[in-house]
């Protein structure tokens, strides 16, 4: 009974960080189109996950973070740190929200299940197999109407595309070298807070024409619940349940981001989006399903998504 409780807890969690994403990728998208710049945004979200993470790796001590390793935690922050929301914000100034909730999480299944198998030489079981192919079938589909270039969407498309290359990338490395999730999160978050002044002074920004109130409400969004909240969701999540199950939520970001920025945005995808989008769902949710499958053999702890 206790067990069903905390299952019960498990899937909450995961919708409300499904939730989260949903409302990160659509609150961008709106001060991208109305003040703030794509700098802007990633200043807001590391400074405000730097206030959440900075007293917790002061009052834990500063010994992990050592144990990690200057040039480790340096190699993370590049690839999963300041320049990650950098590329993502603007790739919002060229195209949808949609887009991005659709091609971020779909690019990061396929880049982790390639890399994967180049860097640990992983076998993959079939449905594993079929969910990757579902998934380049639905990116394909997704950015063709967009290849004749209008407004840049196809430029966006790959850049959201290339932050879900540098996410996987980040996973790989963390799994190889047995990081600790939330010493690997607070290294990156902490490490992109030190150029955040100077970014802020040579970087264009509009911050100074934008309200009190959406400032804040960024802060909020992007920084304590999307670069803190999320993560110890996602954590917890596969604490309960398993990294595997955990990944089984990563379906629903594209979808709730879809209704989200029409309700808010106006923003509509075509309908053969909806369709790519389908289809990207069910691919990254077969690739899920058979990670499940392969993670009931012994493997190494696989890392927590941000």
């Amino acid at each position: 009974m206790a067990d069903a409780g905390k299952a019960r807890l498990a899937i909450i969690a995961g919708l409300i960080m499904i939730g989260i994403y949903a409302v990160q990728f659509v609150a961008a998208r709106f001060s991208l189109r109305e003040h703030l710049t794509a700098t802007d945004l990633a200043v807001l979200r590391f400074g405000g996950a730097g206030v959440v993470f900075l007293p917790i790796v002061w009052r834990c001590g500063f010994a992990s973070m050592r144990a990690l390793g200057w040039r480790r935690a340096l190699a993370l922050a590049a690839l999963a740190g300041l320049p990650y929301p950098l590329i993502i914000n603007w790739g919002l100034t060229y195209a949808p929200a949609a887009h991005a909730a659709a091609l971020c999480p779909a690019s990061i299944v396929f880049f982790s299940f390639l890399l994967s198998r180049i860097v640990f030489n992983e076998s993959a079981p079939q449905q594993r197999t079929i969910g990757v192919v579902a998934i380049i079938a639905g990116l394909l589909l997704f950015i063709a109407p967009g290849r004749g270039g209008t407004g840049g969407v196809l430029f966006g498309d790959m850049l959201f595309i290339g932050s879900g290359l540098m996410f996987s990338t980040y996973a790989i490395l963390v799994r190889r070298w047995r990081a600790d999730p939330v010493t690997a999160t607070a290294a990156v978050v902490l490490l992109s807070c030190l150029p955040l002044p100077v970014l802020y002074f040579v970087a264009p920004s509009h911050i100074h024409a934008a309200a009190a109130t959406e400032i804040i409400s960024q802060i909020v969004i992007q920084g304590i619940l999307a670069g803190a909240a999320a993560m110890f969701l996602y954590t917890y999540v596969v604490g309960q349940l398993g990294p595997q199950m955990a990944s089984l939520f990563l379906p629903g970001v594209p979808i709730a981001t879809v209704f989200v920025g029409m309700a808010i945005l106006g923003e509509t995808p075509l309908a053969i989006q909806f369709a790519a989008i389908a289809i990207m769902a069910v691919g990254m949710g077969l690739s899920a399903v058979g990670g499940r499958i392969a993670g009931k053999r012994p493997s190494a702890p696989a890392p927590s998504g941000s």
